[in-house]
């Protein structure tokens, strides 16, 4: 009688489940990046607590699809865009490249503008030249990875992670959340075309493509790969652990942004950019809370535009097998960040479109994860059952929809 992987699992002991926990963590740097809080201070201070519950769903389905990547790459010993390079035509492989690499640029635009705003905030740097500080200090975060290995990489995006959760966090120490409100937010509905358009921005930057492309690999490259079921069984009970831990910090984050802009920013002038919610926050809660929130931008930036390089770099490994230097990488993507900051496009706006277009890229990553984890070709006796198949294809479903609704209503000009 065959026993199926994620069945008996035995009991690690804390410290050596501790020694396994961190790839999700840096996966979930993709889910507190600077395009996450433009659009939760804009969907907060423009509707208050109403769309509370996009970013809860939001974060339900980041811990499914997540947690499937990791998965991926820890019974096959492969990626994501490794499996796909291998299973499509040169062609298709190609166009699956193009968009794959499009939504990564997306990311990096998001992620630099984010830096240099908080570099302005914090220095009063010219835009331009802080997202060019972004880029260069981002080499070397990602050189620590390449010279040292991924648990130094590792240690270093944790740090930035804690910082990021003290500087969107703190807000809400000082600020009157009406509780009720919130509680009232956790009902799903809408409030017009743009609710609808926020909404798949907040989904955008929740559940991100290069982080379901990535995961698969820092799962394999923390762990390796093994054919013993035992250590398989070990791994997946370590990994669904980390995959919540983090993504309920990186939920935490994300619900306390929205929640701190509903609470102090609602109705404010100028307080749907991160700019003007800077100043507010300064204004309404202390020039402290505002310095902290500054911080926590500024390694947000720093920290996601490092995790993005590098899920660049394993989408176009796996797909196109071409290993192209990081300092190639981080110039090509840099590039249509500092265009937009240099010929003075709304930062905040470009963010939150960023994220929409993120958003329009999720089912090109999910459906085929999917696909993978629900074969028993690929995935042995660790394949999907069915009860998480059917779960897949609702929440697959439900992304889609979304981003036919968005494309709609843009195309109506709502």
């Amino acid at each position: 009688m065959s026993v199926r992987l994620e069945e008996r699992v035995p009991r690690a002991a804390p410290a050596r489940l501790l020694l396994l926990l961190g790839p999700a963590f840096v996966a979930a740097i993709a889910y507190v990046d600077p395009g996450n809080v433009a659009a939760n201070l804009t969907a907060g201070a423009r509707y208050g607590y109403l769309l509370v519950w996009v970013l809860v769903a939001a974060n339900a389905i980041a811990v499914f699809v997540q947690y499937q990547s990791a998965k991926l790459g820890i019974v096959t010993g492969r990626s994501l865009p490794e499996l796909l390079g291998e299973r499509l035509g040169t062609g298709t492989r190609r166009a699956y490249w193009v968009q794959a690499e499009l939504v990564a640029a997306a990311t990096d635009i998001a992620e630099v503008i984010g830096g240099a705003i908080a570099l302005n905030l914090l220095f009063g740097l010219p835009l331009p030249l802080g997202g060019l500080i972004v880029g260069i200090v981002a080499i070397g975060i990602l050189g620590i990875q390449s010279r040292r290995g991924q648990r130094p990489f590792e240690a270093v995006i944790l740090g930035l992670l804690a910082v990021i959760a003290v500087g969107f966090l703190a807000g809400l120490f000082v600020s009157p959340v009406d509780w009720g409100q919130a509680v009232g937010g956790l009902v799903p509905r809408f409030d017009g075309a743009q609710t609808v358009l926020l909404a798949a921005s907040m989904l955008g930057a929740t559940v991100m493509p290069h982080a379901i492309y990535l995961h698969s690999a820092l799962a394999r490259d923390r762990h390796g790969s093994s054919a013993d079921p035992g250590r398989i069984r070990r791994l997946l009970h370590a990994t669904r652990v980390d995959v919540v831990l983090a993504l309920v910090l990186a939920g935490a984050v994300n619900i306390a942004m929205l929640l701190v802009a509903a609470s102090a920013l609602r109705g404010v002038d100028g307080t749907d950019t991160i700019e003007g919610a800077h100043r507010a926050i300064t204004s309404a809660l202390g020039p402290a809370v505002g310095v902290v929130f500054a911080i926590g931008l500024l390694a947000s930036g720093l920290a996601s535009t490092s995790v993005g390089s590098y899920a660049g770099a394993t989408i176009m490994g796996g797909l196109l097998k071409l290993r192209a230097p990081l300092l190639v990488r981080r110039i090509v993507t840099l590039i249509p960040a500092l265009i937009i900051l240099a010929v003075g496009v709304d930062p905040t706006w470009a963010l939150v479109l960023s994220q929409v277009f993120l958003s329009l890229g999720i089912p090109f990553a999910m459906i085929p994860l999917l696909r993978l984890t629900g074969s028993r070709a690929v995935m042995g006796e660790s394949a999907d059952r069915l009860w998480v198949r059917i779960l897949g294809g609702v929440v697959a479903g439900l992304v889609v929809l979304l981003n036919l609704a968005l494309v709609g209503l843009t195309v109506a000009g709502a």
